[in-house]
C-alpha cells in the first residue's frame, strides 16, 4: 500500500515521504480499514515535528482522524463486519490507502455524511459539544460569539450552536472565510475581528453583549472578549492559536459576573466515562439526522498530501481539509 510516512523529525515537514509499503495485518481485537479519506489536522503537522504530546516511535505513519471500509477483522471482532462504513482512529494511521484500528475505535459511518465530511467531523462536534451543553449549558436565545469561525473547530460552534437555538456571532479575521460561512450557514451576524470587535458584538446584542464565548485564539481576542461579554456570561477556553496564553485581571470577572472555563472534550470524556459517551452518541445521531452539516474546503489525493498541510498551516482552510 502507498502511505505517508514520517521517517524523521524535521522542520517543513523534510522528514516525510510518501512510501510503497506493506499492508498490515490486523491483531486481535483489530480491524482493516480501506482508508477512504482522511482528515488534516494541527497535531497532525506537529507529529512531523515532534511537537505534539503523542510521539509515536519513527517510523510512523501520522492521521489521526480517517473514514472508510472494513475489509478484514482481527480475531474476536464482532462489533463490525466487512463492508461496514466506519469512522475514528487509526493504530496505523489514516494517511495510508489501508489502516489498522482497534474495533473498539471504531463506529459507523453516519450515512448522511460524505466519506470526506465524515472523516473529520467527530473531534471538532465533540469539542463543541462539551463547551456548548456541557460546560456552558447554553440555553436557546442566547447571544454565542464565536472566535475563529472558519476553523474546523470553530465552524462546528457556530452549525452546533445554531442547532440548540442560540443567535449566533461568527467572527474571523478574513472577509472571504466570512462570506463562506455567510452563505454556507446564515449565522445571526458575521464580525471581522481585524482592528476590534467589541463595539460590533454590542451593538449586535443590542448593548448586552454576548452570553457565551467560544475562545480558541486566545491572546488580544480573550482580552477584548471580556469587554463585550454579558453579565453571567461564560467565555470558553479551546486554544491559544494566536500565540499568546492571556491574563485575565479577576476584577473584571468580579465585576461584570463572567466565568471563564477551560474546554478538553477529550479529558471531559476520560474523567466523565459515561457523559464521554453519551456526548459522542449525541454528535453521531445529529449527524445521522442530518442537523450538522460538516464542511470540507479541500479534498486532495494522498499525492498532494504537501500542499493540504500548508493550506492549513497558513490557514487557508474553511472547516476541514482531507485527503482521499
Amino acid at each position: 500500500m502507498r502511505a505517508l510516512v514520517v521517517e524523521d523529525l524535521l522542520a517543513d515537514y523534510a522528514g516525510c515521504a510518501v512510501r510503497d509499503i506493506d499492508t498490515p495485518d490486523p491483531r486481535p481485537g483489530e480491524v482493516l480499514v480501506r482508508v477512504r479519506a482522511a482528515a488534516v489536522n494541527f497535531p497532525d503537522l506537529l507529529q512531523t515535528r515532534g511537537e505534539y504530546q503523542h510521539k509515536p516511535a519513527l517510523p510512523f505513519i501520522p492521521g489521526l482522524e480517517m473514514s472508510g471500509d472494513v475489509v478484514a477483522l482481527g480475531e474476536g471482532v464482532t462489533s463490525l463486519k466487512v463492508g461496514d462504513a466506519v469512522v475514528g482512529g487509526a493504530r496505523i494511521g489514516g494517511f495510508s490507502e489501508y489502516a489498522v484500528s482497534p474495533a473498539a475505535g471504531l463506529r459507523l459511518k453516519p450515512e448522511a455524511l460524505t466519506y470526506s465530511q465524515a472523516a473529520g467531523y467527530a473531534v471538532a462536534y465533540l469539542t463543541a459539544y462539551v463547551a456548548l451543553v456541557r460546560r456552558a449549558q447554553v440555553e436557546a436565545g442566547e447571544w454565542v460569539l464565536v472566535h475563529g469561525a472558519a476553523g474546523g473547530v470553530g465552524l462546528a460552534c457556530v452549525d452546533l450552536a445554531q442547532h440548540l437555538g442560540c443567535r449566533v456571532i461568527a467572527a474571523s479575521a478574513s472577509d472571504d472565510k466570512l462570506a463562506i460561512i455567510q452563505r454556507d450557514y446564515a449565522p445571526d451576524a458575521v464580525v471581522n475581528v481585524t482592528g476590534g470587535f467589541r463595539e460590533a458584538v454590542k451593538a449586535i446584542t443590542g448593548g448586552r453583549g454576548a452570553d457565551v464565548v467560544f475562545d480558541p485564539v486566545g491572546g488580544d481576542v480573550f482580552d477584548e472578549s471580556t469587554r463585550c461579554i454579558a453579565f453571567n456570561g461564560r467565555i470558553l477556553s479551546i486554544g491559544f492559536t494566536s500565540g499568546r496564553q492571556p491574563v485575565l485581571p479577576v476584577n473584571l470577572a468580579l465585576i461584570k459576573g463572567f466565568s471563564v472555563m477551560g474546554v478538553r472534550a477529550g479529558e471531559y470524556g476520560r474523567r466523565f466515562p459515561e457523559k464521554g459517551a453519551e456526548n459522542l452518541a449525541m454528535v453521531d445521531a445529529m449527524a445521522a439526522d442530518g442537523r450538522i452539516s460538516p464542511h470540507v474546503s479541500a479534498a486532495l489525493p494522498l499525492a498532494q498530501w504537501r500542499e493540504g498541510f500548508d493550506l492549513l498551516a497558513n490557514r487557508k482552510v474553511v472547516g476541514k481539509a482531507v485527503l482521499i
